[in-house]
């Protein structure tokens, strides 16, 4: 197993970074080297994902081994395929038309390398957040810096080995540290800057970013609802509700934050979610083996805080397990928590789910269009409530009848908006994300702009036909 490597002094970002944009500028990265990177990247994974599994792993306190080759393995090398094989055709100029009163001028869009992407990675996550954003910037043809998260030591070293292998220094670097060099990092004048974390750490992200007017890809989180619409089956709900929120324990940006239901079925779909978790988790090796543990005990106590917090405002809280470690809390109900509960205030990111009851679904759809736009949406209903969630609400991605698999539609955009993001990469939008779409307007030795020049009296009329 990797183990923690030595944090990058802060004095060398800069240097790093000039490293890295001298080497672009001197050669960028073709097609034929950025397919070929590709290619090396995916062979190195896929060799490694057992020991990707178990650096992760290490990092939590225990991970499920399937969750990681899943989440960390599959989606990172199904990403990287869709890039390989979609990158010629994206990179080709694309023509378009130039208009009549150009004429005979002929007009394109050229995607263009924009020159070195720094990429901050979170830890929840560690591999595929830190990898999919890398791999697209190559794609794009720049360079590549990045930072990922002090709280997975192992991953981060298993990353920078990983990508040593793989890349020259000067087209792919990794720096490793805490909160001091990731605020180091975040202030460099890079051409693009791709971070995923928290609102909180985004704003200051942001804010050192605007020193430099670095355009920024943010990926945010947020508070991700859940509406079980009227007469939508509560067993099948909550089963998919089960699984995008202890998916890695909850520590997921998109796992639904809290659940609306009509408040005469509330108690009918708390008993379903009970009746799901146990058959899920009831016999004790399937605990040990399958249920992930928070990534640290910093996250426990945190989440105990949230709880100990709705408790004494009136909530009821449920757990629905014993748990097998101090790390591995269990997965928890909260029922109709007070507004101004520290848990309906910020992003849970566990295994925590509060439960509101709604008398109609236009209530519950003006509950969540009145509060900041989140990450991701759930309606569960059938076509028509579906349509109405959709049409009263705005958020950064949405599956209907399921949760989280919107992620994983590798021709969907994923990005949020206001408070949880700004930008969006996966796929087309990432490459676009990443490339500057360059007009080129491409004039004829003759043209009629020839004869546009003064005087212009000699042209009035048809000018004035022109113009109007």
């Amino acid at each position: 197993m990797t183990e923690p490597a030595a944090d990058t002094p802060a004095h060398a970002l800069r240097p790093t970074l000039d490293a890295l944009r001298a080497a672009w500028r001197a050669q960028r990265p073709g097609v034929a080297q950025r397919r070929d990177d590709l290619a090396r990247l995916h062979a190195a994974l896929r060799g490694r994902l057992d020991a990707m599994a178990d650096a992760i792993s290490a990092d939590f306190g225990h991970r499920s081994r399937h969750e990681s080759l899943l989440a960390d393995g599959m989606t990172v090398l199904g990403e990287i395929d869709r890039l390989r094989r979609h990158l010629r055709r994206w990179s080709k100029p694309r023509r378009v038309g130039a208009g009549w009163r150009l004429w005979p001028a002929r007009a394109e869009v050229r995607p263009m390398p924009l020159g070195v992407v720094g990429v901050i990675a979170p830890w929840n996550y560690p591999v595929n957040l830190a990898l999919i954003p890398l791999a697209t910037a190559i794609a794009a043809g720049n360079h590549v810096y990045l930072k990922p998260s002090e709280r997975t030591p192992r991953t981060s070293a298993f990353l920078r080995a990983l990508l040593a292998e793989v890349f020259p220094a000067d087209r792919v670097a990794v720096a490793l540290g805490g909160p001091d060099v990731a605020a180091a990092f975040s202030a460099l004048p890079f051409d693009h800057l791709v971070f995923t974390g928290s609102t909180a750490t985004g704003r200051k992200v942001m804010a050192a970013a605007a020193e430099h007017l670095v355009p920024l890809t943010l990926e945010l989180g947020g508070k991700s609802p859940a509406i079980v619409c009227p007469d939508y089956p509560l067993a099948r709900a909550a089963a998919r509700l089960v699984t995008g929120k202890l998916f890695n324990a909850g520590q997921t940006c998109i796992a639904p934050d809290y659940v609306l239901v009509e408040a005469d079925r509330r108690d009918a779909l708390v008993e379903a979610l009970r009746a799901e978790v146990a058959r899920r988790y009831a016999q004790p090796q399937a605990r040990e083996r399958d249920y992930t543990h928070l990534v640290d005990a910093a996250a426990h106590d945190r989440l105990q805080g949230l709880l100990d917090d709705a408790a004494a405002r009136g909530a009821t809280v449920l757990p629905l397990l014993e748990t097998v470690d101090a790390r591995a809390l269990a997965p928890t109900l909260v029922l109709d928590p007070d507004e101004d509960a520290a848990l309906m205030g910020e992003e849970i990111f566990g295994p925590v789910l509060p439960i509101l009851g709604y008398r109609t679904l236009d209530e519950a759809i003006a509950y969540v269009a009145a509060r900041d736009r989140p990450l991701a949406l759930y309606p569960f209903g059938d076509r028509g409530q579906a349509e109405a969630v959709l049409a009263g609400t705005l958020a950064g991605g949405v599956t209907v009848n399921d949760t989280l698999l919107h992620f994983a539609a590798d021709r969907l955009p994923f990005g949020g908006v206001g408070a949880s993001g700004m930008g969006a990469y996966h796929g087309r939008a990432g490459f676009d994300a990443m490339t500057k779409a360059l007009p080129v307007l491409w004039q004829r030795p003759v043209a009629a702009t020839d004869w546009l020049r003064p005087p212009y009296a000699r042209l009035s009329q048809l000018i004035d036909r022109l113009v109007r």
